[in-house]
This record gives structure tokens, C-alpha cells and sequence, in this order.
């Protein structure tokens, strides 16, 4: 039981990654509309932005598939 309690919170690292890439994909696309002409910096920069928010919401889930299948 307590397994699976650690691998849902785990998992909630989901919810986090989701808020930040949302958050970032907004603001970058308000920046593009005030300065169409570095469009490209900031796509590029957000894009790393996302990537990183997603690599969190991949280690939760390995975490989580660990906490399922190797501690028992």
C-alpha cells in the first residue's frame, strides 16, 4: 500500500512540469507579439525552458515505476 502511495506522489511531479511548460509557452508567445523580430531567441530559450520541465516530470514517473517494481 505505502508503495503505491510513493509512486502517486511521485507522479504528481506531472502536474508541476504541466504548469511550468504552460506558463513558459504563454509568456514567450506574449513576448513574440510585443518584438516579432527576436522571435527566434526566444523560441529557442523557451524551448530548452520546456525541455527541462519535462525531464522533471520524467524523473517522477522513473521514480515512480522504481518505487513499483524494484522496492518491494
Amino acid at each position: 500500500m505505502t508503495i503505491a502511495l510513493g509512486a502517486a506522489i511521485a507522479v504528481l511531479t506531472g502536474i508541476g512540469a504541466g504548469i511550468g511548460i504552460g506558463m513558459a509557452t504563454g509568456h514567450a508567445c506574449e513576448a513574440m507579439a510585443r518584438q516579432p523580430e527576436s522571435s527566434k531567441d526566444i523560441r529557442s530559450t523557451m524551448l530548452i525552458g520546456c525541455a527541462l520541465a519535462e525531464a522533471t516530470a520524467i524523473y517522477g514517473l522513473l521514480v515512480a515505476i522504481m518505487c513499483i517494481f524494484v522496492v518491494k
